[in-house]
């Protein structure tokens, strides 16, 4: 089992050499949201993180309505990776699809239906597939067990799971993200682990 953080903008200036003294070993660095908005840490993040050593993947927050946004943020995914030069052999840790809807935009603006938010994780996860890179669902037990009809995506989609605790109760769990105060030399982060 892996010990790791995600780790976006928020988060400010990451001390990297402190997070991998720590005993920390990959990273998941949040690459962008929404309709192309880039991260603003992300080069930062991944050249550091990489630096020190530690296994990184990314991970993108959707702020998709429907499948045909969900393939655009695909793309914009994929686009970037390319202009990044993160091959699928350089992202350890794959690529998730941050479904949730932390900041209620979803629930504003028409929260979609069980088979259209089914229908937008396939899309994305497909198109990250086919351009080569490994793609996974990220989403809190709640959202798996009641808003993505799980059953109905490919068995070999892999999910990361948050659900802060003492154990992850969605079988199968590729990571499950277990906190979201573990501390670093006073810095907080989300924990997470990897199975």
């Amino acid at each position: 089992m892996l010990r790791g953080i995600d780790v976006s903008e928020n988060n400010g200036r990451v001390n990297w050499q402190e997070v991998a003294h720590s005993g920390v070993q990959f990273a998941i660095i949040r690459i962008g949201y929404g309709n192309g908005h880039l991260d603003g840490e992300l080069y930062r993040n991944v050249n550091n993180a990489l630096l020190h050593g530690l296994k990184i993947g990314v991970y993108f927050y959707s702020y998709a309505l429907n499948t045909r946004s969900a393939r655009k943020e695909a793309e914009f995914v994929i686009q970037t990776l390319i202009d990044c030069g993160l091959t699928p052999e350089k992202l350890h840790m794959g690529v998730w699809y941050d479904m949730e809807d932390a900041d209620g935009y979803k629930q504003r603006h028409g929260m979609p239906s069980t088979a259209e938010l089914t229908a937008m994780c396939s899309a994305f996860v497909s198109a990250l597939n086919a351009a080569g890179y490994s793609c996974g669902i990220y989403a809190s037990l709640d959202w798996l067990e009641n808003k993505i009809a799980t059953k109905q995506l490919a068995d070999y989609v892999p999910y990361w799971c948050a659900q802060w605790g003492g154990s992850c109760d969605w079988p199968n769990a590729k990571m499950w993200q277990y906190t979201d105060c573990f501390l670093i030399n006073g810095c907080e982060f989300d924990g997470n682990y990897c199975f």
